[in-house]
């Protein structure tokens, strides 16, 4: 990966090209020259490698959050029924 990515960000060569001599498929290719033309800016241009890593930890994190929450409210609305 990091030596395609160098083929296309430091010599100069096409996507296409790379993704063709590398047998690669080009949206691969050029998702990772995106994220690492992202690394190299520190996030100017798209987010790094770290800001994706969090942001998927945080959406992770969040999920875990509202099915914690959504149970939570069944329980209460469980035991207000009960205490009736």
């Amino acid at each position: 990966m990091a030596g395609a990515v160098r083929l296309v960000l430091e010599e100069g060569k096409t996507i296409g090209a790379v993704s063709r001599d590398l047998d690669l498929t080009p949206s691969s290719l050029a998702n990772w020259v995106r994220h690492a033309q992202a690394d190299r800016t520190k996030g100017r241009t798209g987010l790094t490698t770290a800001e994706r890593e969090e942001l998927a930890r945080l959406r992770k994190d969040n999920r875990i959050l509202a099915e914690e929450r959504d149970i939570l409210k069944k329980a209460a609305a469980f035991f207000a029924k009960q205490s009736r």
